[in-house]
């Protein structure tokens, strides 16, 4: 069967077993290093891809995308509700009135951030119906002061469903007794988790309660609104407010959370970057395996010049022979690197059972556990660049290959 000279010979040196063992050593670290630094490269960028996946999913799914106020509170919310929501890039649309105080509960004290709103509308905006560990959204009723706190909340103040606490506001009131903060006995109806940060200082009252404690008389303070698409917020949070009549102000996420966002993203870049260094130095070990074989074949590529084969055909074999290295430990590590990219997240699971001890506590990060997003078009940028570095890498062997001067290389054999 015919093949090629080059690929024959080239197939050749790399199956045989050479007389100089240094050199098969040197070929499988270069391929052994190759595939490591592909596969780690890639369940490392998956699990940032996880981490920006649930901070979007979780953290962005609780605050607003976007709010829209007035120069003062909303009298008529309804109207500005329904307005906005005729804009076809807005989702839906709820009321909120929101202020900041003190809980007193189980002899501690916490700063919250008091949310008033309407459970009907609510969880159109919102993710948190999905993560109630306890009670429902719609126990949250008018008139009835009830109150949906965070996990690391109720931990803290050691509170459970039905238990009472207490809401101070940093206002002052005038009564008989002098000047008094204004405070409210709310009872404890649901218990949410989402995240660190959120868990400790966010909680829900039905707006009618909230507005009676901060005294908003049944006007909203702004409206938040939920956008097909994240990043497109601002934009179309500026767009729904000239819809509506009268000065209307506008604030979305990028503003609140955009710095996290941001931060998720470029230890991203910063870490694949620092990682394809990895993959580079793995690559380009190929040069030294390819400079040191064509050292040892020295005599054989002298006979094959002899022979009729030209520089170009001499280049070929070479560049075959460290592709075959590239191509293999590019293979073997991307294989790797998406198996490792489904699973991390089962392994690091069975790895905290084995030895007992929780990697991420939600009592510090945002979640608790190692997530992973495994994106092909990640899998496809660093298969590409493994190859084309590998390829390059036999550039200047292969080169000097094709330079050996026959006559000098002969002349001692």
């Amino acid at each position: 069967m015919f093949k090629p000279l080059s690929l024959y010979v080239g197939l050749r040196y790399t199956a045989a077993k050479r007389r100089n063992h240094f050199i098969s050593f040197i070929s499988l670290t270069s391929m052994i290093g190759l595939m490591l630094g592909v596969a780690v490269l890639i369940i490392v960028l998956s699990v940032m891809n996880g981490f920006d996946r649930e901070l979007k999913e979780r953290i962005l799914g609780m605050v607003p995308h976007a709010v829209i106020r007035g120069d003062d509170l909303l009298e008529d919310w309804q109207r500005v509700d329904a307005r906005v929501e005729e804009h076809s890039r807005v989702v839906a649309a709820a009321p909120f009135v929101q202020g900041q105080g003190m809980v007193t509960g189980g002899g501690s004290v916490r700063g919250v951030l008091l949310n008033g709103i309407i459970p009907e509308q609510e969880r159109t905006v919102s993710i948190i119906e999905n993560h109630m560990l306890e009670g429902r959204l719609d126990d949250l009723k008018a008139g009835e002061f009830g109150m949906i706190v965070g996990k690391s909340l109720a931990t803290g103040l050691r509170l459970e469903l039905g238990d009472r606490l207490t809401v101070v506001l940093p206002e002052a009131t005038v009564s008989p007794a002098g000047v008094m903060p204004r405070m409210k006995r709310f009872t404890v109806v649901g218990i949410f988790s989402v995240g660190a940060e959120l868990d400790g200082n966010y909680t829900l009252v039905h707006m009618e309660d909230a507005g009676r404690l901060i005294r908003t008389d049944g006007r909203a303070q702004g409206v938040r609104l939920l956008v097909d698409d994240l990043f497109a917020s601002p934009v179309v949070a500026e767009q729904a407010a000239r819809m509506l009549e009268g000065r209307h102000y506008v604030s979305d996420w990028t503003r609140t959370h955009g710095n996290l966002f941001n931060a998720i993203r470029m230890e991203k870049t910063m870490i694949g970057l620092l990682l394809m260094f990895i993959v580079a130095v793995a690559a380009f070990n190929i040069v030294s395996t390819l400079v040191m074989v064509v050292t040892d074949k020295t005599g054989d590529i002298a006979i094959l010049r002899t022979m009729g084969a030209t520089p170009g055909r001499i280049m070929r074999i070479f560049m075959i022979q460290g592709a075959i290295i590239g191509i293999f430990g590019t293979l073997v590590g991307t294989g790797l690197g998406i198996l490792g990219a489904l699973y991390i997240s089962d392994v690091i699971s069975w790895v905290e059972g084995v030895f007992e001890h929780q990697f991420l506590s939600s009592d510090v990060y945002f979640i608790s556990y190692l997530p992973s997003q495994l994106l092909w078009d990640d899998v496809m940028i660093i298969s590409g660049a493994g190859l084309a570095m590998s390829l390059l890498a036999t550039l200047y062997p292969a080169w000097r290959a094709s330079r050996v001067d026959p006559a000098e290389a002969l002349r001692y054999e």
